[in-house]
């Protein structure tokens, strides 16, 4: 299984959308620092995931979520 999730940042309300097979296990790499992109603004939580059954389609949502699109859908449905 592939995921999508979305990670707020807690202490800059920001947003983060990425995807992975082990996202829990990912969450951990954004919270160590071992993210060049998302280490200055730990800690993270996830706040939103979604599951697919093949990387590819988990990466055409992400690729949807990151566009001007998915971006207004995350602000009407996902609370920062």
């Amino acid at each position: 299984m592939y995921y999508v999730y979305i990670l707020r940042s807690v202490g800059h309300n920001t947003r983060y959308v990425g995807s992975a097979e082990d996202f829990e296990k990912r969450l951990t790499e954004h919270n160590l620092g071992k993210c060049r992109y998302t280490s200055g603004r730990r800690p993270w939580q996830i706040v939103f995931t979604e599951t697919y059954s093949t990387r590819s389609d988990a990466m055409q949502r992400e690729k949807f979520f990151k566009s001007g699109q998915g971006r207004k859908w995350l602000d009407e449905n996902i609370k920062k």
